[in-house]
């Protein structure tokens, strides 16, 4: 007479269907996001997601492909390392890096790691630099400025209000540990030559009210620009 089979011989056999199933729902998951960024940057960034679970041909999909690898091609140092240590980085991002060809990059390498706790599978991204660095050159030489005038006064984009002003006198009289009014002669110079050189006399009423916070008169101001 046959016997039933027990249950909780059969139950390993089925719970391990599921992980499996599990993972590869998991996987696919990650191979839409490859795709998405992938798309997303076109010509500029290889997406490569990693199926650890076949070491040997662990390439599932490539975008970009910019490093000349193809589907099915094996994993990488960080793929290995992962599927040895459990307790590898999740996580390794902005390392340098570089495609066959010499060209410099810039990697981020993502760990997936199933329910138990295994690394089922990696997505990676590397950012070909060496198409960015002639336009980071190109805007550092745009933004640059000459140093040549520097001791010079030159012109200010903005206008000097009024309100503006009295806050910079303020400002430069604290640092001198007094108020406008009580500093000494030679303090109220440095101040006015200080405004000057800052741009603030390009304002028409500045003279008269920067004459007005320090107590003295406007032709008083002028000659302590000299």
């Amino acid at each position: 007479m046959d016997h039933a089979a027990n249950p909780e011989e059969s139950a390993p056999a089925g719970a391990d269907a599921a992980g499996a199933g599990a993972d590869e729902h998991l996987v696919q998951e990650v191979e839409r996001i490859a795709v998405a960024l992938g798309r997303m940057f076109p010509g500029l960034c290889e997406v490569v997601l990693h199926d650890l679970r076949d070491p040997q041909h662990a390439i599932r999909a490539i975008e970009n492909n910019l490093s000349g690898r193809q589907v099915g091609d094996s994993a990488t140092e960080l793929g290995l390392a992962r599927i040895a240590d459990p307790q590898y980085p999740s996580v390794i991002q902005n390392y340098p890096n570089q495609f066959p060809d010499g060209r410099p990059a810039k990697s981020t390498s993502i760990g997936v790691k199933n329910a138990a706790g295994e690394y089922i599978a990696a997505l990676c991204l590397n950012l070909d630099v060496s198409v960015l660095s002639p336009v980071t050159l190109a805007l550092s030489n745009l933004v640059a400025t000459d140093t040549e005038h520097r001791d010079q006064p030159l012109e200010t984009l903005r206008n000097r209000n009024a309100r503006e002003l009295r806050q910079a006198v303020e400002a430069l009289s604290a640092e001198r540990a007094g108020t406008p009014r009580s500093l000494s002669r030679e303090d109220k110079k440095a101040l006015v030559r200080q405004l000057h050189r800052d741009g603030y006399f390009d304002s028409r009423d500045a003279a008269q009210t920067i004459a007005d916070l320090l107590g003295v008169s406007r032709a008083t101001v002028y000659n302590y620009t000299k």
